[in-house]
């Protein structure tokens, strides 16, 4: 049944996500709406008091429930249900009820809840209880209600990204798209056809004409992030763009317009740039408009129990650990680490803990790193620590990778989806964390909770 609905699902330019039991969806669902959801009424997980109840009741939004039956399809008279579909029958019937709920604009965006923050985001933000990123909170509000390019200022791993949804969140472009860009991971010489697309022969391997991101931006957002690593020849067409709203694909003549906003984020010293001649002044400028500084998180230590909390939670459940409780010991040493890294040092070493048990100690070395720690030599710790760090992202990437794929049975598709990557991000991780040999077997599982199409995504 699951090869069927997803080669439906797939026929019909549909995005889905495929869980195996109810209470995984009512997981995802606390995170996602969705515009409909397919639910198999036999599925084991179906004998549980008021689960379909339960899915209406998320925070998130399942959308329309479409329940398989093996029976005849019934009245929509079950709690829950709002339409049934003959598993006989399931193309047509799907397709009747697909066309029902398109004429009724039970398909059509719907507006955003929560202000227009995901839960997610807005989960996050729940975590800013330091008095500087209450000032940030401040800034970002007032930053989304004005259409004018934003620059996200702060050391690595402190939360930027955050930032930067939240505003598009918050902003009238909210129903619009949200298109992310690392400029320091494209490779100089792809990055100008990445972001502004190219013509079919434009270049050598160019055997199609490619949509840039600024295009796929249109009418919403594009966060240009590490903007300090970006080439001075494309801060040239960077700037052409923000101060014209144009610009031409590589190999092509016609000029394109494009009405997106314009975040970017550097954890460079922008105006050190500008004097050493590395970054354009003039770009700087229309760039800076509003600025936002995101502090370290040593400046915000108050916040590291809850972070730390956060982090349990959401990767406890991710790998079926829901009971974990962090051990006495490492609490305290977590809640005094220094976090050069910052949040994402932080997040790296609670993936290691659910991981591997302990998130400082993995050999010999971390050891002996360990018992300076007790000691108390700070200089040694904090170098010790980062270097953990640094291994504990590895090894947590490399575990985490690994159970999603088996649990795809090494499809990485599906697997890319599950992890919320680019499939072409996770092949770079499976190369860098050493799973390259892992092929893909299919193993049946029951299709829970399709994502719906992108165009009829709010």
């Amino acid at each position: 049944m699951q090869r069927i609905l997803l080669k439906y699902m797939s026929d019909r330019g549909c995005q889905a996500v495929v869980v195996r039991s109810i209470p995984d969806a009512l997981d995802r669902l606390a995170h996602d709406s969705f515009n409909f959801t397919v639910i198999d009424l036999e599925h084991e997980s179906m004998t549980a008091p008021n689960v379909l109840s339960d899915l209406k009741l998320q925070r998130g939004d399942p959308g329309t429930v479409i329940a398989l039956t093996s029976d005849h399809p019934r009245a929509p008279s079950t709690v829950g249900i709002d339409r049934f579909v003959g598993k006989s029958s399931i193309e047509p019937d799907l397709d009747r009820a697909l066309h029902a709920l398109v004429e009724t604009s039970a398909l059509m965006p719907r507006p955003p809840a929560n202000g227009g923050l995901t839960v997610q985001t807005s989960r996050e933000m729940s975590l800013w209880r330091s008095k500087r990123m209450q000032e940030v909170r401040g800034i970002i509000e007032e930053a989304a209600g004005v259409d004018v390019t934003v620059l996200i200022t702060g050391e690595t791993g402190t939360g930027k990204d955050v930032v930067a949804r939240a505003i598009h969140a918050l902003s009238s472009r909210r129903s619009g798209p949200y298109v992310k860009v690392n400029c320091a991971a494209v490779p100089r010489e792809l990055l100008e056809s990445e972001l502004f697309g190219h013509e079919r022969g434009a270049f050598t391997g160019a055997h199609k004409l490619k949509v840039g991101k600024f295009e796929a931006a249109n009418n919403g957002t594009i966060f240009l992030d590490e903007i300090g690593d970006l080439h001075r020849t494309l801060q040239a067409k960077l700037l052409h763009v923000l101060q014209d709203g144009e610009f031409s694909r590589v190999g092509g003549r016609s000029t394109l317009r494009v009405d997106c906003r314009v975040l970017a984020a550097t954890n460079q010293d922008l105006e050190r740039g500008v004097a050493e001649g590395r970054f354009r002044e003039d770009l700087y400028y229309r760039l800076n408009v509003i600025q936002i500084v995101v502090p370290p998180l040593r400046e915000r230590m108050a916040e590291v129990p809850a972070l730390i909390d956060y982090f349990v939670e959401m990767y406890a459940k991710m790998f079926r650990r829901q009971s974990y409780t962090v051990p006495p010991a490492i609490m305290e040493r977590l809640l005094r680490h220094h976090y050069p890294g910052n949040v994402r040092e932080l997040e790296n070493l609670i993936k290691r803990l659910i991981v591997l048990g302990n998130p400082f100690l993995r050999n010999a070395t971390d050891t002996a790193a360990s018992a300076r720690l007790s000691s108390g030599s700070t200089s040694v710790v904090d170098i010790s620590l980062k270097e953990a760090s640094r291994k504990a992202s590895l090894a947590a990437e490399r575990e985490i990778i690994a159970r999603v794929l088996e649990e795809n049975g090494g499809n990485r598709v599906r697997a890319a989806k599950a992890l919320r990557i680019s499939y072409r991000a996770l092949l770079y991780k499976i190369k860098r964390v050493g799973l390259a040999r892992i092929r893909p077997t299919f193993s049946p599982t029951i299709t829970s909770l399709p994502d719906p199409p992108e165009l009829w995504k709010s």
